[in-house]
């Protein structure tokens, strides 16, 4: 019996010296790996006393690892590691927890260490209070294994963590992670911030943290963290506030607009001129997914500067003056929503007007339209173009025409009005891209009806929107489709019409028709075309009420009204 003792402690005594000699060079371990000279090493820790797991595992939290050796040793030893934490000493647990940091860094492992159970004790450490609790240098550890764990974007649904299958995403477990987030210090907050970080980065998983955060009332307290004077901390915020913002846009541009600091210490990310971060491009995305028509808060970004800021930042991208690898097209995309805003809150307000006119924001948006392969900024950028095209039938300058004079009375042929010259066909006054933001002055038009086109429903959508802005009640309604068709612009509209790919780009097409089919040569030359009126058919039948009315004005515009009365009939029954 002595001499076996004796044996192991030799065995021990050896693996410590080889260890020692050989642990801290990743090239060494991944040797040891691939020589199986790891294997008795972790032999002993799975089977050795628990004086030799501590030895064993306080080794592993020491030695620089491969992800490869991470997942041989997460695969070997990660059940014996995690029992550790179950049930093991204090210092038995602070070595394994600082093993499995090491090895949970990496995805695969991160996995591994999920199905030998490591999310039960790893919360229960971070929540335990009192006498059996972890010193707060120990719950940074546990903080930094779960942020590691959860980015492993395993499914934390199906996962429990007690008898009363309570998980990750459960709104107990995450008013628990936000209280202590608002309650520690920074190098806990940073890692529980990221574990949110990772939670709301998943489809699946982010309503229930958006719901947790919403019932617990969190909205304000996160949002103070985007002032922290820790760039890691405050980074981890700002990508927090940006995962959350497409689902709760209101709450965070009601709290932005009300507090003194983070929007400016939003900006202030924003504006930093050393290429772009991932955090600028998730500041930026913050800032995009909040209500555009949110007059107030345009107002605060206004006296902030951001708009500026934001122009010289799509300016210096689309000259390629700035880096920043894969952040640039999300920087790019939040950029030009930002600036998009203005668009939305022109409608009297002459220093809004002043500023698009200042930037040129016709000219910009209408060059952004071209940028293929960026169905965001296309998108963006039309609806952009039909905001402020909406305004063009305003801010034109109609002409002046003189009051007939005396002789004119007495001999009516002098009192012929002047030829005018210049004028706008559609708006009937002097226009121009810059100034009365017109589509035509600004060439916009072909590169809209370029955008029929797209793949993407949603561009077409907002470049059919724009196009419409020439078929409106208050502009020339013939001269708005002599403009369309010279710029081939009918043919795709009707194609939209025949394909019904959505139900707004059906409504779209229906009412675009009908002002197209009020001009009679048009309207002579499409009475050939059966399918146009079979889709105007397929949408009096199903379409909503508004949707009929406008199809059935354009079946009449081709002489195709059907005997509509049995229809009538059968929807009123």
């Amino acid at each position: 019996m002595a001499s076996s003792k004796s044996e192991n402690f030799l065995t021990i005594e050896k693996a410590d010296k080889t260890l020692e000699n050989l642990g801290k060079c990743e090239n060494n371990v991944r040797q040891m790996a691939e020589n199986g000279r790891l294997q008795p090493l972790l032999t002993l820790l799975m089977e050795g006393s628990p004086e030799t797991q501590l030895s064993m595992a306080a080794y592993l939290g020491e030695l620089v690892l491969s992800n490869d050796v991470k997942a041989f040793v997460a695969e070997t030893a990660g059940s014996v590691l995690v029992d550790v934490l179950k049930s093991g000493s204090k210092q038995a647990r602070e070595a394994a927890l600082k093993a499995l940091n090491q090895i949970s860094s990496y995805e695969t492992s991160a996995k591994i260490l999920i199905h030998a159970g490591i999310l039960p004790p790893l919360v229960k450490d971070l929540f335990t209070v009192g006498i059996n609790q972890l010193p707060m240098r120990l719950k940074e550890v546990s903080a930094t294994v779960l942020a590691n764990i959860v980015s492993s974007g395993a499914n934390f649904e199906s996962i429990p963590l007690d008898q009363d299958h309570h998980t990750l995403v459960s709104e107990d477990i995450v008013h628990n992670l936000l209280h202590l987030i608002s309650n520690t210090g920074p190098a806990i907050e940073c890692k529980l911030l990221q574990v949110l970080v990772g939670l709301t980065s998943s489809l699946t998983t982010v309503m229930n943290i958006v719901a947790a955060i919403k019932s617990s009332g969190a909205t304000i307290s996160l949002i103070q963290f985007v002032e922290a004077p820790q760039r890691d901390v405050r980074m981890a915020s700002i990508k927090l506030l940006h995962n959350i913002s497409p689902y709760m846009g209101q709450e965070l541009a009601d709290a932005l607009r009300g507090t003194a600091g983070q929007l400016s210490s939003l900006i202030n990310v924003i504006s930093e001129n050393n290429g772009i971060s991932e955090e600028q491009a998730a500041a930026v995305g913050l800032l995009a997914h909040l209500p555009e028509r949110d007059f107030g808060l345009t107002r605060r970004l206004l006296d902030e500067g951001a708009f500026r800021i934001a122009i010289s930042k799509v300016t210096s991208i689309r000259q390629g003056m700035t880096r920043g690898g894969r952040f640039v097209t999300p920087s790019l995309e939040g950029l030009v929503s930002v600036l998009s805003r203005l668009t939305y809150i022109l409608e009297g307000e002459p220093e809004i007007i002043a500023l698009a006119r200042e930037y040129n924001l016709t000219a910009l948006f209408t060059d952004l339209l071209q940028m293929n392969g960026l169905d965001k900024v296309q998108t963006v950028s039309a609806l952009a173009l039909q905001n402020l095209s909406k305004q063009s039938k305003h801010l034109t300058r109609l002409p002046v025409v003189p009051e007939p004079g005396f002789f004119c009375s007495i001999f009516p042929c002098l009192g012929q009005q002047p030829v005018m010259t210049g004028l706008c066909p559609v708006h009937h006054g002097f226009c121009s891209a810059r100034e009365s933001f017109c589509l035509l002055e600004g060439k916009a038009v072909e590169k809209l009806v370029a955008c029929l086109d797209h793949n993407n429903e949603k561009v077409v959508e907002a470049a059919l929107a724009a196009l419409c802005t020439l078929l409106d009640d208050d502009v020339d309604i013939d001269k708005g489709v002599s403009v369309l068709d010279d710029a081939e612009g009918i043919k795709p509209i009707l194609e939209i019409l025949r394909e019904n790919r959505t139900e707004t780009l059906r409504q779209q097409a229906v009412w675009a028709v009908e002002r197209i089919l009020r001009k009679d040569e048009i309207a002579y030359e499409i009475s050939g075309d059966q399918n146009v009126g079979t889709a105007l058919v397929e949408a009096f039948r199903y379409g909503d009420y508004r949707t009929r009315q406008i199809a059935e004005r354009a079946l009449k515009h081709v002489d195709k009204l059907p005997n509509f009365s049995g229809i009538f009939t059968k929807m009123g029954q």
